[in-house]
C-alpha cells in the first residue's frame, strides 16, 4: 500500500495553482543492476556482523575489528546523535505554528 501523505486544505478557500495539483510522485523504479548491488552489499554486511560475532565470542582470532578510539576526543564526551526524523518533525511543527 502507498504511505500516506498530509494533506493540507486552504482555510480561505483558495486553491494552489493547477500546476502543482498535476505533479504526482513519481513510482520509484529500481533495475536489476541496482537490486543486485543492495543483495550485495546487504550479504557482505550480514557476513561481516557474523565475523564480528564470533570473534567476540572467542570462536575466531581473525576477522573484523571494530575500530574505537584509543584516545577519545574530550570535546565529544557529551555527545548526543541526534534524531533525523524527530528533528525533522519539529522543523516542519514549528513552520506550521509560525505560519498561524
Amino acid at each position: 500500500s502507498p504511505a500516506q501523505k498530509l494533506v493540507f486544505n486552504r482555510v480561505n478557500g483558495k486553491r494552489p495553482p493547477l500546476l502543482l495539483q498535476q505533479i504526482s510522485a513519481p513510482e520509484e523504479c529500481y533495475t536489476l543492476a541496482h537490486e543486485e548491488n543492495v543483495r550485495f552489499v546487504y550479504e557482505a554486511w550480514q557476513q561481516v556482523e557474523q565475523q564480528l560475532d564470533s570473534s567476540r565470542s572467542g570462536e575466531s582470532a581473525c576477522g573484523p575489528v571494530q575500530y574505537v578510539e584509543k584516545t577519545p576526543n574530550p570535546g565529544l564526551k557529551n555527545f548526543v546523535p541526534i534524531d533525523l526524523e524527530d528533528w525533522w518533525a519539529q522543523q516542519f511543527l514549528a513552520k506550521i505554528e509560525n505560519s498561524s
